[in-house]
């Protein structure tokens, strides 16, 4: 059992290094890596045939043994039935039957085996699956939720306290923190990497959980409703859009199956996607191939807004929706932007600052502190954090 359990995660390792190479199969040109993953591959497979090897020879060794048993069996009645015969203590037919159930049995010891080899290397195979079942989530609803009452889609971070390792005292991020989004305001969220904008959005849509404070939306701990109906009240695009293996139509009307052709294509249009999707062969029913590597990076996020344009949700929050389009794309999708956020509750983070320059309010947050906030003309004029990442960005050189 442990070597067939062994040899089942090697397989599994080895489907994933496989599926891993075949998509950064671009990565592996341009390092001419080849050699290298065909020597990584062929080693996880060398050890996977070692433990395979193993569990056989054990199985055929187990085999063995119970064959010599049941062969030892056959000679003893063998033995023990020609002498009863000879001093007629049984018969010849008594013999012959005793006979008969033995190997009746030795063949019922023989399917037992077999059996029990089948049922070991199914549990041996299924093992990492089952303790995948097995893990409790961190994140579960209340057993007995409210419904979201979202009305104006105000937003409040409440003496909020998170830290990554909650069981350390150490690198706490959140510490007493507060926030309020107005209902329909446009907030804009920009400091340096590792300051806890991207994590804010998390905690928002509770894909982890904070350890002290409240999160509400218009007045309700989000704590108290089911995670399905908080995701339905938000259209999110990630900083990694990531698109399903189907064609550009099927993953544009994620965002509303509901939605009829005459929606899905103007929500393309105005992100910018239909651009780039018209002049393809196969238009809106290309396939995009797995986490759609076959489009660019551009490309996806253009896909992916036009996504969020089509949920009818109050809250829009974008992480970096914007980071991978050219100057000229960002522009055209501005506009789109704006009307997508018109009546909605708006929390856009950005390290491209002339994606969030025309912010009702914007927050700079450092070390997971607000260090500053307000319009871009008034942080401008405040001469601080802002200020200057606003002029490395516009023309300015970072000192080296």
């Amino acid at each position: 059992m442990p070597h067939r359990r062994l040899a089942a995660s090697k397989e599994s390792q080895q489907t994933g290094e496989l599926a891993d190479a075949i998509t950064n199969a671009s990565a592996i040109k341009t390092f001419a890596a080849e050699s290298f993953e065909e020597a990584r591959y062929a080693k996880t497979n060398k050890d996977r045939a070692k433990l395979i090897s193993k569990s056989w020879e054990i199985a055929a060794k187990n085999n063995i043994i119970v064959q010599l048993l049941c062969a030892f069996l056959l000679l003893a009645l063998f033995a023990f039935g020609v002498h009863d015969i000879e001093i007629h203590v049984i018969s010849i037919s008594t013999y012959l039957l005793f006979q008969v159930y033995v190997l009746v049995i030795i063949n019922n010891i023989n399917g037992t085996i077999t059996t029990a080899r089948q049922i070991e290397g199914i549990l041996g195979d299924s093992h990492e699956m089952t303790l995948l079942f097995e893990r409790i989530p961190h994140i579960k609803d209340v057993v007995r939720p409210e419904k979201l009452q979202l009305v104006s889609g105000d937003i409040r971070f409440s003496s909020v306290d998170f830290s990554y390792a909650p069981d350390t005292n150490n690198n706490q991020l959140f510490h007493n923190f507060d926030l309020t989004i107005k209902p329909g305001e446009r907030v804009g969220l920009v400091g340096p990497s590792g300051g806890g904008k991207t994590t804010i959005t998390k905690l928002l849509l509770r894909f982890i959980d904070i350890q002290g404070g409240a999160i509400t939306i218009d007045g309700q701990d989000i704590r108290n409703i089911t995670q399905e109906d908080l995701h339905k009240a938000i259209a999110y695009v990630p900083q990694e859009p990531l698109l399903f293996h189907r064609s550009l139509y099927e993953n544009i009307s994620y965002g509303n199956p509901e939605a009829d052709k005459g929606e899905v294509m103007r929500a393309s249009k105005q992100a910018h996607a239909d651009d780039f999707i018209s002049v393809l062969p196969d238009g809106y029913k290309t396939t995009v191939g797995e986490r759609g590597i076959k489009l660019s990076g551009g490309q996806r996020q253009r896909v992916a807004i036009a996504r969020a344009m089509l949920k009818t949700a109050s809250v829009l929050v974008l992480d970096e929706a914007t980071s991978a389009l050219d100057s000229e794309s960002e522009k055209y999708i501005q506009k789109g932007l704006w009307e997508l956020m018109r009546g909605k509750t708006s929390l856009i983070i950005a390290h491209r600052l002339s994606t969030i320059r025309h912010m009702d309010r914007i927050i700079v947050l450092d070390k997971g502190r607000i260090i500053e906030e307000g319009t871009h003309e008034q942080l401008l004029k405040a001469n601080g954090l802002y200020a200057k990442l606003w002029t490395h960005q516009s023309g300015g050189f970072l000192k080296v």
